[in-house]
């Protein structure tokens, strides 16, 4: 083979090997990994707190304890990323009571704050003052309700709302849940059905900003 053929040759497979690998590349939903579609549909209930647009093209889900210190680290991190891409993502939260009664008395609240239409007020509140209900070395459930009170919730309707049957099947369906998706620790993340994996701040930032990007093109 003279030299020019040979040339011609590898730059033609180049080309064909380039092809290849940028239809690889930017092919709709190429490495991306998603959950099983019976863990996705476990991930989100119709009685969920929702945090932004409902009809947002791109959903967070985050398995919540309030009274876990990583997700009032993350509580800032998580409505910052909404500021960010406004319209476009919504948070679901779904409750993972796994520091015991503290917990499910904070989610009590929670849920009455839901049915009473001021459930972030109350979500910013209990993260805001989460050193003085949770603390480690003392637990005090008791200023959960009266944190609540302070920005927004009736404490009278809540005292009943707390023990209604309604907020007890929200917490069995969300301990199911709990299980069924494999959550482990708290907080947890799905972005669009997609697992944050690794975990971290940078890792959520990036993996929102993809899902806005796919949904937008």
């Amino acid at each position: 083979m003279t030299r020019r053929p040979l040339i011609l040759s590898i730059l033609a497979l180049a080309l064909v090997l380039f092809a290849g690998g940028a239809w690889v590349v930017s092919r709709p939903d190429a490495q991306v990994a998603t959950v099983p579609l019976e863990v996705a549909e476990a991930l989100v209930r119709p009685w969920s707190p929702v945090l932004g647009p409902e009809e947002a093209p791109v959903t967070i889900v985050e398995f919540f304890d309030p009274a876990c210190e990583a997700c009032r680290a993350f509580h800032p991190i998580v409505k910052d990323i909404m500021a960010e891409h406004g319209d476009a993502v919504r948070v679901v939260v779904r409750y993972t009571p796994f520091h015991g009664e503290v917990s499910e008395v904070a989610i009590r609240v929670l849920e009455a704050a839901r049915m009473q239409g001021v459930f972030e007020p109350v979500m910013d509140a209990l993260m805001r003052e989460q050193p003085r209900w949770a603390s480690h070395g003392g637990l005090r459930p008791d200023l959960i309700i009266e944190i609540a009170g302070e920005v927004g919730l009736d404490v009278a309707a809540a005292e009943a709302q707390i023990r209604s049957p309604d907020v007890v099947a929200v917490l069995n369906q969300d301990r199911a849940d709990v299980e069924e998706v494999g959550v482990r620790y708290t907080p947890t993340f799905f972005v669009n059905n997609r697992p944050l994996d690794p975990f971290g701040e940078a890792e959520l930032r990036a993996l929102v900003a993809d899902e806005v990007r796919r949904a937008g093109s």
